[in-house]
């Protein structure tokens, strides 16, 4: 049983990004609950990062520095977690800024609910050059999911958990594997296995974090982050979790990302009938796979769906489609983008 202020351990990945470090380490420290701990691990910065971080850890205990022992942001968070002794654990970009009342807003009802239960807040992006359309959808679409705390129920789209807005005990974190895996982008990851150990998202309304957005920030540069990842990482899971070898398995839509998850399904042996809508592509061979008409999943018994379909337009009339015939979402269809 955690005591009524359980002590939360922050962890901070960071990598050269000194000129938003105090702006971030300072929302920390003016947090409006006052039992944390922040687990900072430097993943070999060339800037004066550290040396801010270790100014910091002397004016107040409560800040702890180490090095990453390994490359990259994964060995980082694992170093980060292994210094942690909080019972409650979260996340935090070394370039984001806090709400003053973050970490109470997300630890009074992970609290309050006990294990089980995963605590999420809403986020606003912010940057001295504007945001983008698609990351102002991004936002929208995340915090309407957050707000109901439905956000698994499009796990497949993009990632449904803010990698710097979440809190979970730690016991749920390890029960979901912690930062055991190597599979990239790490957030999405995590948000896959979340959802793999059943735990529970606490709807939130409220905005709790300011994301920055900026050129040299490491998903808009870094290999990892880039679109065959999280293609990789859908269907890794959707395999792993949904996919059911006695029901035959369709695959809608033939573009870009339709054509990667035929051959990635391709190359695993898993058979499968591709479907579109466009006049050009039904009839044609693409792989070793002939393109049939979406009329034809009609004909075929309790199929599964992964759909690569981008246009939201186009989603709606698939989804007015499928409900119509019985078909249930996260079930029997999965919107893959």
């Amino acid at each position: 049983m955690v005591t009524p202020a359980p002590l939360i351990s922050i962890l901070i990945p960071f990598k050269n990004t000194a000129v938003y470090l105090p702006e971030c380490l300072e929302s920390i420290r003016s947090q409006s609950y006052s039992n944390w701990e922040v687990c900072a691990v430097n993943d070999h910065s060339t800037d004066a990062s550290l040396a801010l971080l270790e100014t910091w850890s002397q004016r107040d205990p409560r800040f702890k520095v180490a090095a990453n022992p390994g490359k990259g942001i994964i060995p980082a968070l694992r170093k980060a977690l292994e210094m942690s002794s909080g019972e409650l654990i979260t996340r935090m970009d070394s370039d984001d800024i806090m709400k003053r009342d973050k970490l109470k807003f997300l630890c009074t009802p992970l609290y309050h609910n006990g294990p089980g239960y995963l605590a999420i807040g809403g986020v606003r992006y912010f940057s001295e050059r504007g945001i983008s359309d698609g990351y102002a959808r991004y936002e929208r679409w995340l915090n309407k999911l957050t707000a109901a705390g439905n956000n698994y129920s499009e796990l497949y789209k993009e990632c449904v958990i803010p990698s710097p807005c979440w809190m979970t005990f730690r016991e749920d974190l390890f029960k979901a594997g912690a930062f055991d895996a190597d599979r990239y982008p790490e957030d999405y990851d995590l948000a896959f296995r979340f959802y793999k150990a059943e735990l529970k998202c606490i709807p939130c309304n409220d905005i709790l974090h300011d994301w920055r957005d900026y050129e040299e920030r490491t998903s808009r540069n870094h290999e990892h982050y880039a679109q065959n990842y999280f293609l990789k990482i859908k269907l890794h899971y959707f395999l792993d979790l949904h996919y059911q070898a006695s029901r035959p398995l369709t695959l809608w839509g033939a573009g870009a990302k339709g054509k990667e998850i035929a051959q990635d399904l391709t190359s695993r042996n898993v058979p499968f009938h591709w479907l579109c809508d466009n006049p050009k592509k039904i009839g044609k061979n693409i792989y070793g796979n002939l393109l049939l008409h979406f009329s034809e999943i009609e004909k075929m018994d309790k199929p599964q769906c992964i759909i690569t379909v981008a246009n939201e337009v186009a989603q709606i009339e698939i989804s007015a489609f499928m409900d119509k015939r019985g078909f249930q979402s996260m079930q029997d269809y999965f919107f893959f983008c």
